[in-house]
């Protein structure tokens, strides 16, 4: 493979994983607009952050195996299809139940970006490199973070809410054409993999039993439970409780994806002399220092917006440098069933952010002590998930 082909295939990858960004962090500027218009409260509309994450989580069971059997990139097209038909949706909800419904199907769709992104990695680069090129994909995506607030907020303001969930349906489209004209399918159809559900859950139950797989999937799992605890929770601690508007939280918001950046790019100088477990657990101990400074803030009342600024900064640059060497460490063993492992690997993901976005709303309580202490405490068990890891081999499979 040529350079020029390696950076059409990560630009490419990046564009595709972006989605998932935007289709988090665009529309967190307008949870009040929402609120408003459906006659609901804010925490209500947070729900339809959660049945994202859960459509997120099962979505990438339904994909993995479904690129394993029938290739890479018609599976790919026909759930941004999906994507894109269940964006337009949102913009004609009266309810918010109906947002949560068709955020859920949003979901199911965009998960397939998700899954053939890093399965198609681990099927054109070595299995040395895929930590690095996972970095230069989040260096490519991480656009997506920094601009989707600010853009959010712009949108909301000058066009209203549901203008919003038009904006992701073009992104949507425009990946769809990208993909339609530009991605040569990596792994042709294979029809060894069953779709039967007992073949495809002994298919996860042996990916499971791996116990490289296992441990470093922990580790991924709450770095994004600490991601989407931050994000889910940000538009009430910034805008209610810190009082700022709806485009300075744009710009605030794209600032702490500027430190996610930059640790991802951290990551790919640090990988050039210490391993990638050495890299994830240092991120995980400094992610873990922050999380106890911000607990600390919050009771003692000095949170401010500098100081939360600051340390969710930190944070945010040590998840920058843990994702995408548990995502290498995670499916470095696999090479057959490489769409279900990186799909069991995602759902476990996207799980645990739907479930610690949960945990945020049941003890709401009007502070920020719930996402704080959420943050910590995932931080603190990918640590411990980490060094159980350090004592396993990874068994190829």
């Amino acid at each position: 493979m040529t350079k020029k082909q390696e950076r059409t295939i990560i630009l490419l990858l990046g564009a595709l994983q972006g989605i998932g960004p935007f289709s988090t962090d665009m529309y967190l500027a307008a949870f009040p607009s929402i609120a408003a218009d459906l006659k609901v409260s804010i925490a209500q509309v947070a729900y339809s952050m959660s049945s994202y994450f859960v459509g997120i989580c099962l979505g990438q069971l339904l994909n993995g195996p479904l690129i394993d059997r029938f290739g890479r990139k018609v599976p790919l097209l026909l759930m941004l299809g999906v994507y894109t038909l269940a964006s337009v949706g949102c913009t004609m909800v009266t309810s918010v139940e109906g947002l949560i419904m068709l955020r859920f199907f949003q979901a199911i769709g965009g998960s397939m970006g998700m899954v053939a992104n890093r399965a198609i990695v681990r099927d054109v680069f070595p299995a040395d490199r895929l930590a690095h090129v996972f970095s230069t994909m989040t260096l490519v995506m991480g656009v997506a973070p920094i601009i989707a607030p600010t853009v959010g907020g712009f949108v909301v303001v000058s066009f209203g809410w549901r203008a919003i969930f038009w904006v992701l349906a073009g992104f949507a489209f425009f990946v769809t054409l990208l993909v339609y004209f530009l991605l040569s399918e990596s792994k042709g159809k294979d029809r060894s993999i069953s779709l039967k559900p007992q073949a495809v859950m002994a298919d996860f139950y042996s990916i499971l039993r791996n116990p490289s797989f296992l441990a470093y999937t922990i580790v991924g799992a709450m770095n994004t439970a600490g991601i989407f605890t931050f994000i889910s929770n940000a538009p009430f601690v910034y805008m209610e409780l810190l009082g700022v508007s709806e485009q300075t939280f744009g710009w605030i918001f794209g600032l702490n994806a500027v430190f996610f950046v930059v640790g991802s790019q951290l990551n790919r100088w640090l990988l050039k002399y210490y391993s990638s477990q050495t890299v994830a657990l240092y991120g995980l101990l400094v992610q873990a220092v922050m999380g106890v400074a911000l607990v600390a803030c919050v009771i003692l009342n000095q949170l401010s917006i500098p100081i939360l600024v600051a340390l969710v900064g930190f944070y945010s640059l040590c998840l920058g440098m843990i994702g995408a060497n548990a995502i290498a460490l995670a499916i470095r063993p696999f090479t057959k069933n490489t769409g279900s492992a990186t799909a069991l690997m995602g759902s476990f993901q996207m799980g645990a952010g739907a479930v610690a976005s949960a945990v945020c709303s049941y003890f709401y309580d009007g502070t920020a002590k719930p996402m704080v202490i959420v943050m910590t405490g995932v931080a603190f068990i990918g640590l411990l998930a980490i060094w159980a890891g350090s004592y396993r081999k990874p068994v190829t499979a």
